[in-house]
């Protein structure tokens, strides 16, 4: 009982200490993994692909699933463990992490915020959508919730990416761990299963000495963007769609995170 009321609280406080620009995403340990070894993960939350960990707590998690090929295994684990994820490697291939988180609600106390974080994640004429919703003034509330991928190769990590159901994700178009992978990374992105045509990716990418460049790009008219990635970096890409809430009083709009992290072999 004590250990759920110290995660509850040590979430809240992380919940409320999360700027709306911060991410979420999962950092595995090694993104190469031989067949003999472990797939160990952790959750992050942050900014510049530098975040706290945040351990496994499973009232706050919608799904949290191993994929590989046609075969989807729900992580189990223990309440506090840290990293969230640490189960065995399979014999090989290309291993999806799946984790969508459940929704959190944020109050907005002064517009200038609210906007800041429209005009970073691309919402484009936000002030007059709000008032031609009828939304209040602030105070008022947002609800999120976060869906993110990553991707680990185990052996060769033979095999690819595939819609898997997500509310929103990142769909790998290209494995950059296949011999072949020419250093353009596509992905399509989704959201309820339908593309996201012209939106917005904020692409954080880490070099080996830890310095992070941020760039941003954007989908085309069938929802794929092309991204050039460099052999020895770690990349998180996101993406964050608004809508308006019509079933709920205690918030106004709902915003969807998705992550995919990857790493390219030197």
């Amino acid at each position: 009982m004590y250990l759920i009321r110290y995660l509850t609280v040590l979430w809240c406080v992380i919940l409320a200490t999360s700027a709306t620009a911060h991410e979420f995403w999962i950092e595995p340990e090694a993104y190469q993994v031989p067949a003999s070894g472990k797939i160990v993960a952790r959750l992050k939350n942050g900014e510049d692909f530098e975040g706290v960990n945040l351990a496994y707590f499973e009232r706050r998690i919608e799904r949290f699933d191993v994929v590989v090929g046609d075969t989807i295994r729900p992580v189990e684990a223990r309440m506090g463990d840290n990293p969230a994820l640490d189960v065995p490697a399979p014999v090989g291939g290309l291993v999806v992490v799946v984790h969508e988180t459940t929704s959190s609600l944020l109050t907005y106390k002064e517009w200038q915020k609210f906007q800041k974080f429209a005009d970073h994640k691309d919402f484009e004429d936000i002030e007059a959508r709000h008032a031609a919703n009828g939304f209040p003034e602030p105070p008022f509330k947002e609800r999120y919730s976060r869906h993110a991928k990553a991707l680990i190769a185990v052996g060769e990590g033979i095999g690819m990416d595939r819609a898997l159901g997500l509310k929103t994700e990142f769909i790998a178009l290209t494995n950059p761990y296949a011999p072949d992978f020419d250093g353009m990374m596509q992905v399509q992105v989704t959201l309820d299963g339908d593309i996201r045509a012209n939106a917005q990716v904020e692409v954080f990418e880490r070099a080996p000495d830890d310095n992070v460049t941020i760039t941003l790009h954007r989908t085309d008219e069938i929802g794929i963007a092309t991204i050039p990635v460099k052999p020895g970096h770690d990349y998180l890409f996101d993406a964050v769609s608004i809508a308006p809430i019509t079933d709920s009083d205690d918030a106004v709009w709902d915003t969807y995170w998705a992550a995919l992290t990857f790493a390219v072999p030197e």
